[in-house]
């Protein structure tokens, strides 16, 4: 059900809200100040992202129909929407509803999003810019974003220019693995695929390797949207809306980040093809697209005349027009990260010597000065800009004026599934091959990113269109993945050249300099060197790619992603004659801290495996058997050594990463040797992605004696559980607290605890964001499990639900629990009846902390009760911030005062007076057994201080903390 239907109606005032009383009086003196129709005008302005904000937040429906606002008809209409699950489409309806109910509505929608945005991140964010906005703000608002009026002289040329654009983008260029068909070309519109991108300024440095980095934020940027921050941004909305950092005032720059192989390229082309045909942007009348990677032919100073006619030469002499309405120009940059100059956005210099400032089109400099001067409305100001970067470059952009900053997250949920469908014509192939890839937590996780899904349909392809494959022989390991991906290359073009084996090791020696080098763009030099020809075969290999210089165009090279790259590097090392050190040049590469070897060791740890050697071995004859024999050698010695080292983030990383190595190897053997007899494994405080999570399953899998597994703060959520699932009941100790695992993730660790073998003894959950809604699933899998005896379900939202149903469980005489921790889970004495009936009967229990919660003097007398039965054997007792006083005082102590196993008692941060000083002093004098006991000593006045100070070391071994 959507929030808020349960949960009462918020009562809004049908006046306009007073100044004297808000908090938030900048917000609402702005909204009061609005006319009627500025608030119309506000709302259709921030529409989209109102609709975002307010997905799932039903309980304005309430407020407004309690303010007579909504009719109870619209009302069940809207909150069966939500019911249904649909929430995108009930805060439409619900806008929709308001507006049309006018003004007054209109007015109360705004001005309850004041009474309630706090811990709605989204909301919020739009009611912090609105005092910002300016004065000429609905003066914008109101000019309509429709048709630009195009000269009469520049009609003809405009409607070429689109027509020329629309030939250029209106097909996708795809490459293929098969003889006859190297490149296939779809219609854009039927392949493209929509992707996720976010609206949000984020950290732009990135050292690690960029498949992995991404991994990791990935989870981060899950994380986030739990907590409903990211704003999703159409492309369509990337300029003048109101995501915008330079609202209302003309001309924007907007930068779109993302890794390799996200569909950067491929947006920038749908883009100019949806402008091209006029879907998107009409107010502006002319678009000129550029590659950074085209621009770094340019070896001369150049004007943004002649830049404009060397790709664009059909605008001859007419340029000078343009200049005239810069409102109308979009220039869109392509590839920052691939630029050969470096573009300094603090250099001071740009704005003061005269040979980096370009304010003039027929202006001669630099082509990063032109760029540098256009992103910052030097040049031609009024125009807007569009710069796409891989994470790694977007550093350079941290000075510039940018007013909307995005990144493309790629696939989510079911578009990675509709790629797939898009891949294959066949759709049972397609079903087919996405199952596998669904079931195998390694590829699944790569989905994210279309280039991983193309190497993904290539691939697994064959495995479910040819009768001769062996579907037990489907890849598995990443390794496993890119083998069978070189061997359909060398299926389909192997008879085009003689020395297979000469070829694949040159170039994956040229690919092991570039991969050390940062390279990943070769010439003609580069296979001169390495004595490599262009051919038909090795296209199949290396994508070529059109360069213009000032005189004709040349080819350049690259692979068709970077780990095909490092693949081609880490299979060079099994080729060669002569292995060599071999030892120290992996050593070397695991050494480097910023990341760039770590899918390359991967690779040569996997290749090592004879399931990744097999499929190759067939074409390019057997790998060597002393290199193989010295990379398990030389994992077996990282692994041993790592599993000392592991105290520091980097010591984890680099365990970690010794865990893919053995993964990728597949070698049980190796893997029993260096981590079967493990003990603990600490990973606290690093975050860990799903891949993360099924390698250490595999681990964990091979190791019989792991006793502490540590993941405090690695933020697996429920899907990085699901990855541990199969062997968390190995675990003696398991700490997963603070990882947002959420009532699903009970429920995967419940089979764990319900599991006969199961070895769990002590199990943290401390903070993930439990409700009652698991306390079922917990309380089952407690009433059977025979090992666990430690359990922290702290700063939780269990509720008195959740502890009414946990008590059950402990009632059952089978319960085995010794420490149960129900810290800050919002308990009231409406579950002190249950925990009492525990107690009463449960012989296992010794520790219980109740702190922060809200038992109340009745929960703690119903609880006096239980305490008093002799078969109750607590030892340690947190009862901190329970809102106690005086009134149960004397309950509390004459059940604890006979009590001689009582060890510890927490009554700190209570409202306990001078009144409670003569019980409080009979406990601690009576009770023999306690060792210490916490008050909150500020609560006494001086002569209740007199009375208890005495107590202090009054018998060997009490502690009266105060």
């Amino acid at each position: 059900m959507a929030e808020g239907f349960n949960s009462g109606v918020y009562p809004i005032s049908s006046k306009r809200l007073t100044l004297d009383n808000d908090p938030n009086s900048k917000m609402t003196e702005f909204l009061t100040n609005c006319e009627d129709d500025q608030l119309l005008l506000l709302t259709n302005f921030y529409r989209d992202r109102l609709e975002q904000a307010i997905e799932g937040v039903a309980r304005l429906c309430l407020m407004f129909a309690a303010c007579d606002h909504i009719g109870v008809k619209e009302s069940h209409k809207v909150k069966e929407i939500a019911d249904s699950g649909n929430l995108a489409d009930c805060s439409k309806l619900l806008l929709n509803l308001v507006i049309e109910k006018g003004p007054r509505a209109l007015r109360v929608m705004w001005e309850s999003f004041v009474e309630m945005h706090r811990g709605l991140p989204k909301l919020e964010k739009i009611l912090r810019e609105l005092p910002t906005l300016g004065p000429d703000a609905f003066v914008y608002m109101n000019i309509p974003q429709g048709l630009s009026e195009v000269p009469s002289n520049l009609k003809d040329l405009q409607q070429k220019h689109k027509e020329t654009l629309r030939v250029q983008t209106e097909t996708l260029r795809v490459n293929t693995i098969l003889i006859k068909e190297k490149v296939k070309i779809f219609q854009l519109v039927g392949r493209y695929a929509e992707l996720t991108v976010i609206s949000t300024v984020r950290d732009r440095t990135l050292v690690e390797h960029e498949l992995l980095a991404r991994g990791r934020d990935h989870e981060e940027w899950r994380e986030k949207h739990l907590r409903k921050e990211l704003e999703k941004i159409r492309t369509d909305q990337l300029f003048q809306s109101s995501f915008s950092q330079r609202k209302f005032k003309s001309g924007n720059s907007a930068a779109v980040s993302g890794v390799p192989g996200i569909g950067k390229t491929t947006m920038v082309q749908k883009i100019v093809y949806d402008w091209a045909t006029g879907k998107i942007y009409p107010h502006f009348q002319f678009v000129f697209s550029f590659k950074f990677r085209d621009l770094n032919t340019i070896n001369c100073r150049i004007n943004l005349r002649n830049l404009i006619l060397f790709f664009y030469p059909y605008f001859g002499n007419i340029l000078g027009e343009l200049w005239k309405n810069p409102e109308g120009l979009l220039f869109i940059f392509d590839g920052l990260d691939e630029f050969k100059d470096r573009i300094d956005f603090a250099d001071n210099r740009r704005n003061t010597e005269p040979q980096y400032m370009c304010t003039d089109p027929e202006c001669w400099c630099e082509v990063s000065d032109i760029v540098y001067s256009l992103i910052q409305h030097k040049l031609l100001p009024g125009c807007s800009v569009l710069v796409t970067s891989r994470p790694t470059a977007l550093h350079l952009l941290e000075k510039a004026d940018i007013s909307v900053w995005a990144e493309i997250l790629g696939f989510v949920g079911d578009e990675r599934k509709g790629y797939f469908n898009k891949f294959f014509e066949d759709q049972t192939v397609a079903a087919a091959v996405f199952k596998h890839v669904e079931e195998n937590e390694i590829l699944y996780t790569m989905c994210y990113n279309p280039s991983y899904c193309w190497i993904l349909g290539l691939s697994l392809g064959p495995f479910f269109t040819q009768r001769d494959r062996k579907q037990q022989q489907v890849p598995k390991t990443i390794t496993q993945l890119y083998s069978y991906y070189i061997y359909n290359i060398l299926k389909n073009h192997g008879r085009e050249i003689e020395n297979l084996r000469d070829v694949l090791l040159k170039l994956g020696e040229m690919a092991y300099t570039g991969v050390s080098k940062k390279k990943i763009v070769f010439r003609n030099e580069d296979l001169i060197e390495y004595n490599l020809q262009p051919s038909k075969f090795l296209s199949g290999f290396l994508v070529e790619l059109l360069e213009k210089d000032e005189s004709a165009q040349s080819v350049v090279y690259t692979f068709p992603h970077l780990t095909i790259q490092e693949f081609a590097a880490a299979l060079s090392q099994f080729l060669t004659p002569d292995p060599g050190e071999i030892g120290k040049l992996l050593s070397e590469a695991h050494s480097e801290e910023d990341g760039r070897f770590e899918i390359f060791l991967r690779f040569v740890a996997g290749l090592s495996s004879p399931q990744s050697a097999r499929p190759l071995v067939e074409f390019l004859g057997p790998f060597l058997h002393p290199t193989t024999c010295r990379v398990i050698d030389w994992v077996k010695e990282k692994v041993e050594g790592q599993i000392g080292d592991s105290q520091t983030e980097t010591g984890k990383r680099k365990l970690l990463n010794t865990f893919h190595y053995l993964f990728e190897s597949q070698n049980k053997a190796l893997a029993r040797n260096t981590v079967g007899s493990m003990e603990k494994l600490p990973f606290s405080g690093l975050r860990l992605t799903p891949i993360d999570c099924a390698v250490l399953s595999h681990v964990i899998g091979l190791c019989d004696t792991i006793k502490h597994l540590d993941l405090e703060r690695c933020y697996i959520q429920c899907e990085g559980l699901q990855r541990l699932g199969p062997v968390l009941h190995k675990c003696q100790e398991l700490s997963l607290r603070r990882n947002e695992v959420g009532d699903s993730g009970v429920k995967l660790l419940s089979a764990a605890l319900r599991n006969p073998e199961c070895k769990i003894q002590k199990l943290d959950l401390d903070a993930n964001a439990l409700t009652d809604s698991c306390a079922e699933d917990l309380a089952s899998a407690l009433s059977t499990n025979r090992s666990l005896i430690d359990l922290n379900l702290g700063y939780n939202k269990l509720g008195d639900s959740g502890v009414k149903l946990l008590s059950v469980a402990l009632r059952n005489p089978e319960c085995k629990i010794q420490k149960l921790h129900l810290r800050g889970n919002d308990l009231t004495d409406s579950c002190a009846e249950d925990l009492a009936s525990a107690l009463r009967t449960n012989r296992s229990l010794i520790d219980l902390n109740l702190g922060v919660n809200n038992l109340g003097d009745s929960g703690v007398k119903l609880l006096s009760v239980a305490l008093r039965n002799p078969d109750c054997k607590i030892q340690e007792l947190d009862l901190y911030k329970n809102a106690l006083t005086d009134s149960c005082a004397e309950d509390l102590a004459s059940a604890l005062s006979t009590k001689q196993t009582l060890r510890f008692l927490n009554l700190g941060f209570n409202s306990f007076t001078d009144q409670s000083v003569p019980a409080l002093r009979r406990l601690i004098l009576t009770c023999s057994s306690l060792e210490e006991i916490e008050l909150e000593w500020n609560q006494f006045s001086p002569n209740g201080k007199r009375q208890l100070e005495p107590l202090q070391g009054s018998r060997r071994g009490l502690t009266v903390t105060v």
